[in-house]
C-alpha cells in the first residue's frame, strides 16, 4: 500500500504529536464534515469497518509533519479500538489510505488547488472532494477522482462515488429558481453538505430523523412531547 522508504522501526498513533496546534480557520471546517459524519453515524450505525476524521492528522511517514485534512473517510478499518479512540490516523497502522478526504476552502488559501491535490494523489486517496460557498463563477462543489496516477474532476451534483456507495452532494435550487433551499445544522441555516443515494434521493440528517419520528408518532395518535 505505502510506496514510501519507511525506517525499520516506527512510532505507534500514541507516540506521535496528535496535533499541530493550528486552529482552524472557521467554523465551517468543523460544522461541515461534521454533518457528513453524523449522518453516516445513523446511516451505519450497525457496520462497525469505517471510520471518519475530522481535523485529524494523517501520517504517512514518522519524520514528517501529517497531512491534515478538514474531513476524510476510510473504508475497511475499525471505527474504533477502545474508549480512548484514535489520537491520529497512521498509515503504517491502519493499512487503509482514506477512501475519500473533505477540504473546506476559508478565508484563507490552504494550497487546496495544488500542494494538498499532489499529496492526496502520491497517497492513492480516490476522492479528494473540495467545497468554497465563496465561489459565483465555478461550482462551489468538486468532487476529484483518481484515475491513472491523477485526479479527474466529476460532473454532477450530487456525484455518486460507487467504491463508496453513497454521493455526496450540496443543496441544489428549488423548481430550477435562483432561490437556494438551506438547511439547518447545529442552529445554522445555509447550504451543507449531505450523503445521497444511487438515485440522488439526499438520506436525512439527525434533526430531521427526529422530526420525522415526532410526524409519525402525532399520526399515531401519540404526543412525543409528552412521553413521559
Amino acid at each position: 500500500m505505502l510506496e514510501y522508504d519507511l525506517p525499520r522501526y516506527l512510532p505507534s498513533a500514541e507516540e506521535l504529536p496528535d496535533s499541530d496546534d493550528t486552529p482552524v480557520d472557521n467554523e465551517l471546517q468543523e460544522l461541515i464534515p461534521g454533518l457528513l459524519k453524523a449522518i453516516l453515524l445513523i446511516l451505519w450505525a450497525e457496520r462497525m469497518d469505517w471510520f471518519f476524521g475530522i481535523d485529524m492528522g494523517i501520517y504517512y511517514h514518522p519524520d514528517k509533519a501529517p497531512i491534515v485534512p478538514d474531513g476524510f473517510l476510510s473504508l475497511g478499518v475499525e471505527r474504533f479500538y477502545d474508549e480512548e479512540l484514535r489520537p491520529s490516523y497512521v498509515l503504517w497502522e491502519e493499512k487503509v489510505v482514506p477512501t475519500l478526504v473533505l477540504e473546506v476552502v476559508s478565508q484563507t488559501y490552504r494550497k487546496e488547488y495544488t500542494t494538498k491535490l499532489d499529496e492526496y494523489a502520491d497517497l492513492g486517496v480516490l476522492y479528494y472532494v473540495i467545497y468554497s460557498s465563496r465561489r459565483r463563477r465555478k461550482p462551489r462543489l468538486e468532487v476529484h477522482k483518481l484515475v491513472n496516477g491523477k485526479y479527474e474532476l466529476q460532473v454532477g451534483n450530487p456525484v455518486w462515488l460507487p467504491e463508496i456507495g453513497l454521493g455526496i452532494g450540496c443543496d441544489r435550487p428549488l423548481g430550477g429558481s435562483l432561490l437556494e433551499h438551506r438547511g439547518n445544522y447545529s442552529g445554522v441555516t445555509r447550504e451543507w453538505l449531505y450523503w445521497y443515494d444511487e438515485s440522488g434521493k439526499r438520506y436525512p440528517t439527525p434533526q430531521e430523523k427526529i422530526q420525522r419520528l415526532a410526524e409519525k408518532l402525532r399520526s399515531l395518535g401519540i404526543d412525543p412531547d409528552n412521553l413521559d
